[in-house]
């Protein structure tokens, strides 16, 4: 169960983090609501997550999720660079949670 939250709580800070691109400064009222609900999620769920998982372990792969699901909707739906060097990053960082997930506790 701890996985699934975090790795939930990892999908919503893609979430999170496109709304706060896309609210413009906080200056648009629906995607600043919704960058608010999906951060609470995260982090609720992050936290849930830590009950069962280390620390370092459960931030890593939040973050690392994050940041590869970001990056990700960056390439394909708003026209960021695809570049070799950017999508070996972004593979490395997804080895990386894999590693650490592996070499975690199951969690519960």
């Amino acid at each position: 169960m701890a996985w699934i939250s975090l790795i939930a709580a990892g999908l919503l800070e893609v979430v999170w983090a496109l709304a706060l691109k896309r609210s413009e400064g906080f200056s648009k009222l629906p995607e600043t609501v919704a960058f608010v609900v999906a951060l609470v999620a995260s982090m609720a769920l992050l936290a849930l997550a830590l009950r069962s998982l280390p620390v370092g372990t459960g931030y890593a792969v939040w973050t690392g999720i994050g940041a590869v699901g970001t990056a990700i909707v960056g390439i394909a739906f708003l026209g960021e660079s695809a570049a070799a060097l950017r999508l070996v990053s972004i593979a490395l960082i997804a080895a990386g949670i894999v590693g650490l997930a592996l070499a975690s506790p199951a969690g519960s």
